[in-house]
């Protein structure tokens, strides 16, 4: 009998979140809900024997797992070619037609999420592998099935392999950014970024408290199945129970599809998931097959993408921030308004002189976009929508922090507070040394800093190191956890290469790139310290500035104290990284452009450098190599006027792979 009802339950709780992940409805109350899943539980466990992983009480994760098993993919997940206007589009359309007549396409929705393939065997699920190279991917089954809109059995016992996209809706993007933002933690940027990182989360409990979603848009080997069409194939995913999205048009007309276009980018704002473009395939899968494949990319779809998105809403106010070498920077407070995935409330404002130029006034309803997609900037005013309340700014003549005097640079459009006992600069030149791309550790953000800055337990980057757990735990809201954390991040950063303790100290012209061309080039910190300008200066991108700062720095009786107590405390000061100087990369100057997926830019920069090339930030003549990723911009077009080799993305992502 209670085998019986263990399957009963099941049967029902499976129902029940089809019916409410799926169709957008229910048929049972949310008490009734958590009634039958704590008997399933209970049922479950007095009965060890029954255990089913597949069962909907397995969903909420709750082990961490020790990585994830690299899989190859049966058939490639390659990306699409991308258009960005119109006429793009036109051109797609016409040059299929050319190859197999006039066709009708499908037109779906481009998820902003994480591409997944999901393998049933017999009905039953059985993997789920990312998208990883497009070859080779990772198996994240135990994340995925955390999905609820998922079925884990399907109604009939088929062999089955489908693809689509995981991401994280909007609401849910909102509520884990206000959770981690309360365990000072960095907010995700976008929700392609929340989904990978909850997917790729090694604790499943995480992963199933993401709230993530999934739709299906692919069904893999569909004209073996005996379907003609991929909508046909669409509809038969559908009816088993697998969610696919609402929002899909065929056309037959470059008109009609236009129109669909424009149709849909309507719908964007109000859609509860992100969305970053239309996709278009060919409908007639014996045409897909006619058309085939580039080396990178299908011939029979294309992904139109849209415009970089600009939002207008009203600017409330403006203040200035002070940062760690004493740089002001105006900011824009703004009514809230959501930018590319996120919830925007502040921009920046750049100096003095762009807000006079563009006479940028508070309570003004102004444009604003994200500059490169990550960083909000206000673009202009409206100002055919002023109404006489608007208030023209003037340039704050003393330092928020300190009560000092700002200074301008005559060289330059920026501000200074020139007080070196700053607050604001101590703390921004803590949080630097902490940060990601320094020693990187993990849970010292902005706001831990101030708070240990407030309280008095930090005041120079080496009080960092005498930390302890007694003194932690007095501030308010650190947990016996939080304090193990962060006091297990500061002792791992002691370990750190040399190159990431220079970019801490926060040198003056020193960036990442420099520190580790210092780090190379010198080995230790100690001959660093000893270098003379000469030796400074037959370093490679090492000119004049860049030389006297670095010497003036390390002359410093304050900051060879501070370098004194870092040694004493037990930060590595030698240099460990390691380069392949055989690489055929030796020596060669790379530009990275655009995204490339799975990686950031600094990774695929690190890749080059770790093979002895030098990664620089814009394309000249003496660049040897640009890496064009997805929406790149002018420095692709550059390197083609110039005649320098590009290699796509997903060139190197092959080449990575091998």
């Amino acid at each position: 009998m209670s085998k019986e009802r263990i399957h009963e339950l099941r049967a029902l709780i499976d129902r029940f979140n089809h019916e409410y992940y799926v169709l957008n409805q229910s048929t049972v109350s949310d008490q009734e809900y958590d009634r039958l899943m704590g008997e399933l539980s209970a049922l479950e466990a007095q009965y060890p024997q029954y255990a089913d992983p597949l069962s909907p009480t397995q969903r909420v994760g709750g082990f961490v797992q020790d990585g994830f098993t690299k899989v190859r993919h049966q058939k490639a997940m390659l990306s699409l070619g991308n258009a960005y206007s119109q006429s793009e589009v036109f051109d797609f359309v016409d040059k299929v037609n050319a190859s197999v007549g006039e066709t009708a396409f499908t037109l779906e929705l481009k998820i902003d999420g994480l591409a997944m393939s999901v393998r049933y065997d017999q009905g039953t699920f059985t993997q789920a592998v990312t998208r990883g190279d497009g070859e080779v991917g990772e198996d994240v089954s135990a994340n995925v099935k955390t999905i609820r809109s998922l079925p884990l059995k399907l109604p009939q016992p088929v062999d089955l392999e489908i693809r689509g996209e995981v991401y994280m809706p909007k609401a849910a993007l909102e509520t884990a950014n206000q959770q981690r933002l309360k365990a000072n933690e960095e907010p995700f940027a976008n929700p392609r970024n929340a989904a990978a990182g909850s997917i790729r989360n090694l604790d499943t409990a995480i992963a199933a408290s993401r709230k993530l979603d999934a739709f299906w848009y692919t069904y893999v080997d569909a004209s073996a199945a005996g379907y003609a069409t991929h909508s046909a194939s669409l509809k038969a995913l559908s009816q088993l129970g697998l969610k696919t999205n609402p929002y899909t048009q065929i056309v037959t007309s470059k008109d009609d599809l236009w129109k669909a276009i424009e149709s849909f980018t309507a719908l964007r704002q109000s859609l509860p998931y992100e969305i970053d473009g239309i996709v278009i395939k060919v409908d007639d899968l014996r045409l897909q097959e006619r058309l085939g494949f580039t080396a990178k990319t299908p011939r029979w779809a294309i992904a139109y993408k849209f415009p970089a998105e600009e939002v207008v809403t009203r600017l409330k106010n403006i203040f200035i921030t002070v940062g760690r070498t004493g740089k002001v920077t105006p900011n824009a407070e703004l009514e809230p308004v959501r930018i590319a995935g996120t919830m925007v409330g502040f921009a920046q404002l750049h100096n003095e002189d762009y807000i006079a130029t563009k006479d940028i006034r508070i309570g003004d309803w102004v444009v604003v976009r994200k500059a490169g997609e990550i960083i909000p900037e206000v673009v202009g005013p409206l100002v055919e929508r002023r109404d006489g309340t608007q208030v023209p700014y003037a340039f704050e003549t003393i330092c928020p922090s300190c009560g000092g005097p700002l200074v301008r640079d005559p060289s330059e459009a920026a501000h200074f507070c020139i007080n070196s006992s700053c607050p604001a600069r101590i703390v921004e030149a803590l949080a630097h040394f902490a940060s990601r791309n320094a020693m990187n550790i993990d849970g010292l953000g902005i706001k831990t800093v101030t708070a240990l800055y407030e309280a008095k337990l930090v005041d120079s980057i080496d009080d960092i190191y005498a930390l302890t757990a007694e003194s932690l735990s007095c501030l308010p809201g650190f947990k016996q956890k939080s304090v193990e954390n962060l006091l297990s991040a500061i002792e791992a950063s002691k370990a750190n290469s040399l190159e990431k303790l220079i970019t801490g100290l926060g040198i003056q012209q020193v960036g990442e790139k420099a520190a580790k061309t210092l780090a190379l080039r010198f080995g230790t910190l100690e001959a660093l310290r000893n270098a003379s300008i000469n030796d400074l200066l037959s370093t490679e991108d090492v000119g004049d500035i860049t030389a006297q700062q670095i010497s003036a720095y390390f002359n410093e009786p304050h900051n060879q104290a501070l370098l004194d107590a870092l040694v004493k405390a037990g930060v590595n000061t030698q240099c460990t990284l390691s380069v392949a100087s055989d690489s055929p990369y030796a020596g060669m100057t790379i530009v990275v452009t655009g995204s490339v997926e799975g990686y950031t830019r600094e990774e695929v920069e690190a890749w080059f450098e770790a093979r002895g090339a030098k990664a620089a930030g814009s394309v000249s003549k003496k660049t040897s190599l640009v890496i064009v990723g997805e929406n790149a911009g002018s420095k692709a077009d550059k390197a083609k006027e110039l005649g320098i080799p590009v290699k796509s993305a997903q060139e190197w992502l092959d080449e990575v792979s091998q």
